[in-house]
């Protein structure tokens, strides 16, 4: 009996040592698709890294968790690699607070009269960027919200029209029937591939709201794209997402910026307060432009001034 106990003790020993190294190679196996994931973003994402000439910027202790503001622009022309400067078609700004666990989204008008920074000029506030890129959309824009911008981040039309491919398309709820582009956009929920949303982006002209009705699908595209992103379909195609931000996003938020942002202010991301700059259209010189109510300007400056604190 002894004996028969001892062969039973040795199988499960045995067997115990096998489910173990079964287990082992699982968890091996684990370990090495998220570092193979995360070697992956961290090459696409320093890929993008473009830093800008700004000698007054301000240092922002992302360690402390201290409060940032961030311009988002979308770049009017298809790849990074072109000839010409382009413009920037659309401009936000976010700012975000960890401490009170709050974001603000300010849109604003790409037609806005503002003075241009270092150009002693007036203009379309979306021609900063074409006069001189990041840095001066950057001044400019921090000039006329009266607030430091700490970073930016640039996205061409072509990397839209990639990451809404890579993600499986993007659901959206469509209150204005319209044609763009030769596709037809019917009223209520409906589904867009990467072209059909950069004909859903660009259109303005047929719209009763104008470039304001134009900005709100740019916020649903937004939305939409970052809905299917964080899926679980959308994890499983993180391969052609980081595809579509490499080849066509720039920023000067390094990797390590970017792990502290997702790892310490998701919670602040999770309350978004998302403002409109609006105002009176003019013409000047045959060229029509976009006035800021003063009032409204106003507000939105003191809003984003409590953010940064």
């Amino acid at each position: 009996m002894a004996k028969r106990s001892h062969r039973k003790t040795s199988r499960g020993k045995k067997i115990l040592r096998i489910v173990l190294i079964i287990l082992l190679i699982l968890v091996l196996a684990i370990v090495g698709v998220a570092v193979k994931v995360y070697l992956d973003v961290s090459g696409s994402v320093g890929n993008t890294y473009e830093s800008v000439d700004r000698p007054d910027s301000r240092e922002v202790n992302f360690d402390e968790e201290e409060p940032f503001s961030v311009l988002l622009l979308g770049i009017d022309t298809g790849d990074l690699g072109r000839n010409e400067q382009g413009r920037s078609d659309t401009m936000m700004v976010a700012t975000v607070n960890p401490q009170e666990n709050t974001s603000t989204l300010v849109s604003i008008p790409r037609d806005t009269y503002v003075d241009i920074a270092d150009e002693g000029t007036q203009d379309k506030i979306n021609h900063a960027y074409a006069f001189g890129g990041a840095s001066m959309a950057m001044d400019t824009v921090s000039e006329f919200l009266d607030i430091p911008l700490d970073h930016y981040v640039s996205i061409n039309m072509q990397g839209i029209q990639e990451l809404v491919d890579a993600v499986g398309g993007v659901d959206v709820d469509n209150d204005l029937e319209f044609e763009q582009d030769g596709h037809t956009y019917n009223f209520g929920r409906i589904h867009l591939n990467g072209e059909e949303a950069l004909g859903y982006l660009r259109m303005r002209h047929e719209d009763p709201e104008g470039d304001y009705g134009r900005q709100a699908r740019q916020r649903a595209v937004v939305e939409g794209v970052i809905d299917q992103a964080t899926s679980l379909s959308g994890v499983t195609q993180y391969r052609g997402i980081l595809d579509a931000v490499e080849d066509n996003m720039r920023t000067d938020l390094s990797f390590a910026n970017m792990r502290e942002i997702a790892l310490d202010y998701r919670e602040a991301f999770s309350n978004v307060d998302q403002l409109q700059l609006e105002g009176e259209g003019f013409m000047q010189g045959g060229v029509s432009y976009q006035q800021i109510d003063e009032d409204n300007l106003a507000e939105v400056q003191e809003t984003l001034q409590e953010q940064l604190q």
